[in-house]
């Protein structure tokens, strides 16, 4: 089952807004002393074959008689662009799944697991499901919540501050934790950020690592004071970037939305933003996964209206010694600290001379 993981890990970034799966065909019994591992496979991207397909035609018929070891339940619905792995399974002789846990996809959810008993195959499930849980939990949350799994990202220091009182905050971590965010927004689906953090920062939003997918980049502008000079919109429509969405309350008519529009960029107008909103429209986009980049404000307004999944905060061995620095959370504070925002599932480890801390809402 770890290597199965293993093997659905080298989908990451790639399968949305499928699951990430690996499977393994393994032969155990009669005269094998050591189980033999006769074909594996992972899902690459939406649209190509399951990792469950791919095992079985490496395994050929060696699979006949074999244990089949996946991270999620085998699919069973015909309404994608693939047949389902459970008639595959069927026709090649496995006699035993060992599945880590349920598809919550309601087209799936139990049904795969079955049809395979019913045609007579021993079906075990559960082995590692924590594991497994977190290893798909944007395609949990999409399936279950219909809502994309939000990531809040930030690097500050040990005095929880973003930036200097003059707004330089380039750079308070180290290179190592930089090329980490690259690799994450690789991974996800869109990245947003406030207009205070255009306008401070003036950034582009895209990642650096070679060959990899760039997020779509969204921009929370109530009053579209988005410079059209900036980096964001100078680059939209280049190859090497992906579409700009700006949230804002300004009117679609009016003359400064014009321009945007005519320059590529796509508007969603309302008469306000609540992050719910926001993340409900992006779902309705087919966006599965946010990751979250802004400034203090934007932090606290996603803290404070409950909508993050995750934490992942960058903390440098500096400190800015003031008030009147940036701060990593802005904005109305909690009252009592019974009520105080907190994680679990905490994990914190040393990124070149910083510390990583991520958790779970």
């Amino acid at each position: 089952m770890r290597r199965a993981f293993s093997l659905a890990r080298k989908g990451v970034g790639k399968t949305a807004p499928n699951p990430m799966v690996g499977a393994v065909i393994v032969r155990h019994g009669k005269g094998v002393t050591t189980p033999v591992i006769v074909g594996e496979g992972y899902h690459h991207r939406a649209g190509m074959p399951h990792a469950e397909i791919i095992a079985l035609l490496k395994a050929g018929k060696k699979a006949k008689g074999a244990t089949l070891y996946t991270n999620l339940e085998p699919c069973c619905h015909t309404e994608k662009r693939t047949s389902p792995c459970t008639d595959a399974i069927l026709a090649s002789g496995i006699v035993r799944v060992v599945s880590a846990m349920n598809d919550p996809n309601p087209m799936v959810n139990g049904k795969g697991f079955v049809l395979l008993r019913a045609a007579g195959i021993e079906v075990a499930t559960g082995l590692l499901q924590d594991q497994a849980l977190r290893l798909n939990e944007v395609f949990v949350k999409v399936m279950t919540k219909k809502l994309p799994f939000v990531i809040l990202k930030a690097a500050m220091t040990l005095d929880g501050r973003i930036a200097t009182k003059t707004g330089e905050s380039r750079w308070i971590t180290g290179d190592a934790a930089r090329q980490e965010v690259h690799k994450l927004r690789s991974k996800v689906d869109a990245v947003l950020v406030g207009i205070g953090t255009v306008l401070a920062d003036d950034p582009m939003l895209v990642t650096n690592r070679k060959g990899a997918k760039n997020p779509l980049r969204v921009v929370i502008d109530p009053d579209l004071k988005i410079p059209l000079y900036s980096r964001l919109m100078t680059s939209v429509g280049a190859t090497h970037a992906s579409p700009l969405l700006i949230f804002t309350t300004v009117s679609a008519s009016s003359k400064k939305a014009t321009m945007l529009t005519k320059a590529g960029v796509q508007i969603e107008s309302s008469s306000s933003i609540p992050f719910k909103a926001i993340l409900k429209r992006l779902g309705e986009l087919g966006i599965t996964s946010l990751l979250i980049e802004g400034g203090g404000n934007v932090n606290g307004r996603a803290l404070r209206e409950g909508v993050v999944d995750k934490v992942i905060f960058y903390i440098a061995p500096k400190f800015l010694c003031g008030n009147d620095a940036k701060a990593v959370v802005d904005g109305k504070a909690i009252s009592l600290l019974a009520d105080a925002v907190s994680l679990c599932d905490i994990t914190i480890r040393k990124v070149g001379d910083d510390l990583c801390v991520e958790g779970y809402l």
